[in-house]
C-alpha cells in the first residue's frame, strides 16, 4: 500500500532526499523492528490530546503543534534512529523538519498511524489528563501525591504550587535526574500550558513510571484555581 504524504512547499525540492531511505512500516514490521533495535526511538508528532488518549508504549511525544524541532534537538542526539508516528499526511513534513535540523537517521514512519497500530492489535498505553480543579480536590487526600513542575527554574521562581518539585524538562533526558522519583508516588505533572508536560509524561513512561497525571492547562490554569496554594521563590520579581 502506498501512503499519501503531505509535502510542505519548503520541502518539495527535498522529497527525493527525504524518501531515499525513508520507509513506511506496516504495524507488523514496526513491531519486529522495535524488538530488534533497542536504540530505535518512536517519535509521536500528533496532538497532545490524541497522544494522551492512546500511544505506542515507549513512544516519545513531540507534538508538531508545539516547539517540535527545539525539543527534538534538546532531547535526542542527531544520530538517533527515529521512526515517526504522525497524523495522516504529515509524515514527510515531520521528516523534513528533523532532517533540516540535522537528524541523520529518520528511518521511516508507521503506515496508517496509530489507528493502524490499534487495528493490528498492538499494545497501547495512555496518560490520564486532569484539570486544575481535580488537582485541588486531590491535594488534601492523597498522601502519595507529588506535583512535578517541569518548567524552567525562572518560571518556577516566579510562581509555583507550594511544595511542588521543580524538574525542568530539559534535565529529564538524563535518567539520573529522575531517579529520585518514587514509582509508588502519584506524579502530577504540569508546565505552563500543557505541551511540555506531555513530553515529560512520555519520558517518565519510557523510564517505567506509570502513576502519572497530566494537568491540562498547566500553570496558567492552576494559578487561578481555588484551593491551591501558590508561592514565589525569594527574590522573584512581582
Amino acid at each position: 500500500m502506498t501512503s499519501t504524504v503531505f509535502l510542505s512547499p519548503r520541502f518539495t525540492n527535498m522529497s527525493d532526499r527525504i524518501f531515499s531511505n525513508f520507509t513506511g512500516f506496516t504495524p507488523g514490521q514496526l513491531h519486529k523492528l522495535i524488538l530488534k533495535d533497542q536504540q530505535l526511538v518512536m517519535v509521536d508528532t500528533r496532538s497532545a490530546v490524541d497522544f494522551t488518549e492512546g500511544f505506542i508504549p515507549g513512544a516519545l511525544f513531540l507534538g508538531i503543534e508545539g516547539r517540535f524541532v527545539e525539543w527534538a534537538l534538546n532531547l535526542l542526539s542527531a544520530d538517533t534512529p527515529i521512526c515517526l508516528v504522525t497524523s495522516a499526511g504529515k509524515e514527510t513534513y515531520c521528516a523534513g523538519l528533523l532532517r533540516d535540523a540535522g537528524f541523520t537517521h529518520v528511518v521511516g514512519f508507521l503506515e496508517g498511524g496509530f489507528e493502524a497500530w490499534k487495528d493490528f492489535g498492538g499494545t497501547t498505553d495512555m496518560i490520564i489528563n486532569i484539570d486544575a480543579g481535580e488537582l485541588a480536590m486531590d491535594i488534601p487526600f492523597d498522601e502519595n501525591l507529588v506535583i512535578v513542575d517541569i518548567r524552567r527554574p525562572v518560571e518556577y521562581a516566579e510562581g509555583h504550587v507550594q511544595y511542588a518539585l521543580n524538574l525542568p524538562l530539559d534535565e529529564m533526558k538524563d535518567p539520573v535526574n529522575i531517579a529520585n522519583l518514587n514509582e509508588k508516588d502519584n506524579l502530577y505533572l504540569h508546565c505552563a500550558s500543557g505541551y511540555r508536560s506531555v513530553i515529560a509524561a512520555s519520558l517518565l513512561k519510557i523510564q517505567g513510571y506509570h502513576n502519572i497525571r497530566n494537568i491540562t492547562g498547566g500553570w496558567e490554569s492552576i494559578k487561578h484555581t481555588k484551593g491551591i496554594t501558590a508561592v514565589k521563590e525569594p527574590g522573584a520579581l512581582n
